[in-house]
């Protein structure tokens, strides 16, 4: 443990061994919680920033939901059909659906929601390049005929990665997916509100009195979304270390990401429960490189980072114990049928040394490397240092420039004006070439405008197969064209644990953070 780290944690073990039993000030009717960062973009279908997943999936829903096993269950849709030659699928929602301003909900509110996710989304798009036609038959009832059988249609519209099908009343729901909804009106159990929205602060959103929730318990995001409490109040925190003091003191609630440094000492506070996640509900990290700028418009400087990165160094900075990260090369997350080692042996021993002779065998000629680095997230933010510290060491010119996590999604949605920067994403979207950004996203204009022509036929097949030998067998074809093309680079698979007050009863075990089902 490094001084630095030392001191924070002697003076947080002593502010909690002094301090005298803490009232919290905030009644058991509102739940406050602290998130990864300050929800922005409140338009769940502009952006593929989880922020806005969660705050999709806390003020709107979707026609179909995972549970905890991964399997899609109906949410808004009370049953459906399939016909024979797998080419027609009726949808009939539930009874008693509305939206936050009082209107029922209608097919056609659907229809067009699907539309415009369909714009934005990597599974969208493919759904709807086979769609024939997309009508509402009667009120509740829609019908999505294909061109051609597709296994992924339930599938796309349970799914959790981002942007998320989530649903919105038909006027909305025709604003070009370019452009950013400006109602917030959903049919989720909880109803934004924009007049107690303070900027920097805190967003509040309520308690949706005329939701009603499927008869079946609460299982991930499916199931009976039964709110417990009458506000949820979102509380903006940017420094970790304040967050967890909040937390220590009751005045939060719920930490969406308790700071890695300070996890053995929540561990010990009978007052607070720390999460452990596994399996989807693990995050990877990689270097999203911007394939557009110099000097990483060349694959073969891209590919040194390969002789670079070394994951075993970026976990350790990161301050995790073995059970929360350990080192992955695939793209496709450990542990998930699809991981493979294709092209893993460019990512064996790396080093500083390995990567400056690397570098000598290109056309580098001294341009800067924009390393955008969060200040307001632990794993982005160490990540980038260790990545920048590293390039320098090899004799790239660096120039780092720190910003918080909500200027940083901005700015990457440029084509210019930076060169790479660290995030991590969700074990379940990042298991199947079809849900993982990093690869779903090939030429598409979105999220680093990666483009390889090898990637588009090898992705096509694994969305018809219905063999799993065949599709394992494409991931490692397609990993092996990743490693080759580099348009970014795995830094390790960890758990990022989430901690809340032990007073909470009902709180859902996911890395999304979920707050129906919740009591105080």
């Amino acid at each position: 443990m490094s001084r630095l780290k030392a001191f924070i944690f002697a003076l947080f073990s002593l502010a909690v061994v002094a301090a005298p039993p803490v009232t919290p000030a905030h009644a058991a009717s509102n739940l406050i919680a602290v998130l990864e960062a300050e929800i922005v973009t409140l338009d769940p279908h502009f952006t593929p920033a989880y922020i806005s997943r969660t705050f999709g999936f806390m003020v709107f829903d979707t026609l179909f939901a995972k549970n905890m096993a991964g399997e899609i269950k109906p949410q808004m849709v009370r049953d459906y059909k399939v016909s024979p030659d797998g080419l027609i699928y009726t949808f009939t929602l539930r009874d008693g659906l509305k939206w936050h301003d009082g209107a029922p909900v209608t097919a056609a509110d659907c229809v067009a929601s699907l539309r415009r996710w369909g714009d934005r989304s990597a599974l969208g798009r493919r759904i709807l390049a086979i769609t024939a036609s997309m009508e509402a038959s009667d009120v509740r009832t829609f019908v999505l005929t294909l061109k051609e059988p597709s296994a992924l249609v339930i599938d796309s519209l349970g799914n959790t990665i981002s942007p998320v099908a989530f649903m919105m009343p038909e006027r909305i729901a025709k604003t070009p997916g370019d452009q950013r909804i400006t109602e917030i009106i959903g049919s989720g159990p909880f109803v934004y509100s924009k007049a107690d929205h303070r900027s920097g602060d805190r967003m509040i959103l309520k308690k949706f009195a005329d939701y009603v929730p499927r008869s079946e318990p609460a299982d991930f995001l499916s199931g009976g979304k039964r709110v417990g409490v009458d506000t949820l109040e979102i509380r903006v925190i940017p420094d970790g270390s304040t967050a967890a003091s909040a937390l220590q003191t009751g005045e939060v609630d719920f930490m969406q990401y308790a700071p890695f440094d300070l996890l053995p000492l929540l561990e010990k506070n009978a007052k607070i429960k720390v999460v452990n996640f596994t399996g989807g509900n693990q995050f990877a990290g990689a270097y999203r490189i911007n394939p557009l700028t110099k000097p990483f418009d060349d694959p073969a400087i891209r590919r040194v980072l390969w002789k670079l990165v070394d994951q075993r160094e970026v976990i350790d900075g990161l301050g995790l114990d073995a059970k929360y990260g350990a080192p992955c090369a695939s793209f496709f997350t450990c542990g998930t049928p699809y991981a493979n080692d294709a092209g893993t042996e460019a990512a064996k021993n790396p080093s500083v040394e390995a990567a400056k002779a690397a570098l000598k065998l290109t056309r580098y000629a001294g341009e800067p490397v924009i390393v955008m680095q969060a200040s307001d997230l632990e794993a982005p933010r160490i990540s980038a240092q260790v990545l920048a510290e590293k390039l320098k060491q090899a004799g790239f010119t660096v120039d780092l420039q720190v910003m918080d996590w909500a200027s940083l999604l901005v700015r990457r949605t440029k084509k210019d004006g930076w060169s790479v920067y660290g995030v991590h994403a969700g074990g379940f979207d990042l298991g199947s070439p079809l849900t993982n950004g990093m690869v779903a996203f090939n030429c598409v204009d979105m999220s680093a405008w990666h483009c390889d022509a090898r990637l588009t036929p090898l992705l096509t097949a694994f969305a018809k197969s219905v063999s799993e030998d065949e599709r394992k067998k494409l991931a490692y074809d397609i990993q092996a064209i990743m490693y080759d093309q580099t348009p970014a680079v795995p830094w390790g698979q960890f758990a990022q644990p989430a901690a809340y007050r032990s007073n909470l009863r009902g709180v859902i075990p996911s890395a999304i953070p979920i707050f129906w089902n919740i009591e105080k």
